[in-house]
């Protein structure tokens, strides 16, 4: 798109929205049903989340004569090369620096290229936007990916360079809650009561849904329960002012329960803990209360622990700084033929690329958009090309290489997936969320060293990286699906499990009636899980995490 002087700055402000697994499952079904590698096939959904833009503008060009521009900007995403409109802001009256307040929403993949352009246009009628009589003030071009992780400063200005991103409160947490009474009613003629507590959500349909019961304190008017573990979803629907109805009961065990009293509160009443005292409430026996003139309560029930625990996202890591390395490792094996000769798998066709450029291509332009560098390694087996600027430099590197070398063999990959495990690794124990590696391999054949690289795969997945192979021309790759571990847990030689599945192979026939987006979707889709669930058992949150409304004061950590 032509850039246009004095354009605008557009601020984009991002919330993240955990989309509904039944959404994403549909979706990437479909996908799967279309390649035959993937028909039937069940797994995690590719849908991460989705996220809201929210666009304002500053220094618009003026192009009325009497007044100031009337701004609209519309949103257009591309799909199959055409590009269509998604959605677009309201229309704000003369104004030069408009902040829009219409929200543009949109589902993330990060496994695709979701290229994304936004027009802004002086609007001069009630009419559609982009007719002769609206002027088109300025646009830009670029993906969803460059925009999450906040590399718009090599974009048109039409975009602010600084991006405000934060995820949607309380729909990925839970809370861990410790109750305890003191004084209560005695209901047991000759012991003392058996007392349990029980936590009702109030619908908004005025229903109640049980969320928690606890274990039964034997003969005690003093109990204190075991602390619990409930999602903010389940508890309060993730509405802070929720009505939550507790009953305090003593246990029987013909199931005639004895009823001690109630309390309501909501979650935010909870959370009043976080300043150091105790929340504790009166419970009220309804009866009594009517009854008895000098009736206080049937006893007390205090929250003396809450603790908040955040559960965060490939999102949350990646808009909170964190990078992902990706590294080229190409199969030079003499299995894949002499490169002069056209049926090489490694013959550079004039009129169109090969399988190793088609499937490096795929997979390299979405990894490019989340290093900020875009420096990248390329390794052969048993030769490197030196690292290189963007991925064309890596595809320019691979085309003129293979002039110069020799091809040979065996098909060893564990070395390189030490190497690139021990650089993942660091020379630091890792303490933060900077940096994730992802490995490509291509290769034209079953690995020799299958023994080796079971090890070197266990080892990998301690540190933080993912592994995509991909099998190039007509081998059989059977014995190369135990490295995925879909079928299994991948073992070591000596019996020892992987710490996480980080492993994903696909031969390249199985998409060569696909689109090439096709194989990045298949290959990429489980990245975002394998990189929480990195971080998530070493207990590192992002570097940046994007604060919700919950108090500073509880504490947000991975689980």
């Amino acid at each position: 798109m032509q850039k246009t002087q004095n354009v605008a700055y557009a601020c984009l402000h991002y919330k993240q929205w955990k989309s509904s697994a039944v959404e994403c499952k549909k979706r990437v079904m479909g996908e799967r049903n279309s390649i035959p590698h993937l028909a039937g096939i069940g797994g995690p959904a590719a849908c991460v989340s989705k996220v809201e833009l929210r666009v304002s503008c500053r220094s618009l060009l003026d192009r009325d004569t009497l007044n100031k521009s009337d701004p609209c900007v519309m949103l257009m995403v591309q799909n199959q090369g055409q590009w269509t409109e998604l959605d677009r802001t309201e229309v704000i009256k003369s104004n030069l620096n408009p902040v829009f307040a219409k929200v543009l929403m949109l589902d993330y993949y990060f496994e695709e290229v979701q290229k994304l352009r936004f027009e802004v246009y002086d609007i001069h009628g009630t009419h559609s936007i982009g007719t002769r009589d609206d002027d088109f003030l300025g646009g830009v071009e670029c993906t969803l990916g460059q925009v999450i992780q906040l590399a718009l400063s090599q974009l048109i200005p039409i975009l602010f360079p600084k991006i405000h991103a934060e995820e949607i409160s309380g729909n990925n947490g839970y809370v861990e809650l410790s109750f305890c009474a003191k004084k209560l009613d005695d209901k047991d003629l000759f012991s003392k009561s058996d007392p349990f507590l029980e936590i009702y959500r109030i619908n908004d349909d005025g229903t109640e849904q049980l969320v928690h019961r606890t274990e039964v304190i034997k003969n005690n008017l003093n109990p204190v329960w075991e602390p619990f573990k409930v999602s903010l979803i389940s508890l309060c629907s993730c509405d802070d002012e929720r009505k939550l109805k507790c009953l305090v009961w003593d246990y029987d065990s013909r199931g005639k329960h004895d009823f001690i009293g109630e309390f309501y509160t909501n979650f935010k009443e909870m959370q009043k803990i976080s300043s150091g005292n105790k929340v504790t409430w009166d419970c009220i026996n309804p009866k009594y209360k009517l009854k008895k003139k000098n009736y206080k309560n049937s006893g007390l029930v205090i929250l003396s622990d809450l603790k908040l625990h955040r559960v965060y996202s490939f999102l949350d890591y990646i808009m909170g700084g964190c990078q992902i390395h990706f590294t080229v490792a190409i199969d030079f094996t003499a299995s894949n033929g002499d490169p002069r000769n056209s049926c090489s798998l490694h013959y550079i066709n004039p009129y169109q690329p090969n399988e190793y450029l088609k499937a490096l291509i795929a997979v390299g332009e979405i990894c490019q958009d989340y290093d900020s560098d875009k420096r990248f390694s390329a390794l052969g087996f048993g030769a490197r090309i030196p690292p290189n600027y963007e991925i064309q430099g890596v595809v320019e590197a691979y085309q003129n290489c293979l002039p110069k070398i020799q091809l040979y063999g065996p098909t060893n990959v564990a070395p390189i997936i030490s190497r690139i495990a021990k650089l993942a690794a660091g020379k630091e124990p890792i303490k933060d969320a900077s940096l994730y590696h992802i490995l490509l391999i291509l290769t034209d054949g079953v690995v020799t060293d299958m023994a080796d690289t079971r090890e070197a795969i266990v080892r990998a997945s301690y540190q933080p990286m993912s592994i995509i192979i991909v099998g190039v021309g007509n081998a059989d790759f059977t014995d190369m699906e135990i490295l995925d571990g879909d079928d299994g847990v991948l073992r070591s030689p000596k019996g020892e499990p992987v710490l996480r599945d980080i492993v994903q192979f696909v031969p390249f026939r199985d998409f060569k009636t696909a689109s090439p987006a096709a194989l990045a979707k298949c290959v990429l889709a489980e990245v975002p899980k394998q990189v929480v669930e990195y971080f998530s058992h070493k207990a590192i949150p992002p570097i940046n995490p994007v604060l919700n409304s919950t108090p500073n004061s509880i504490a947000n950590t991975p689980e």
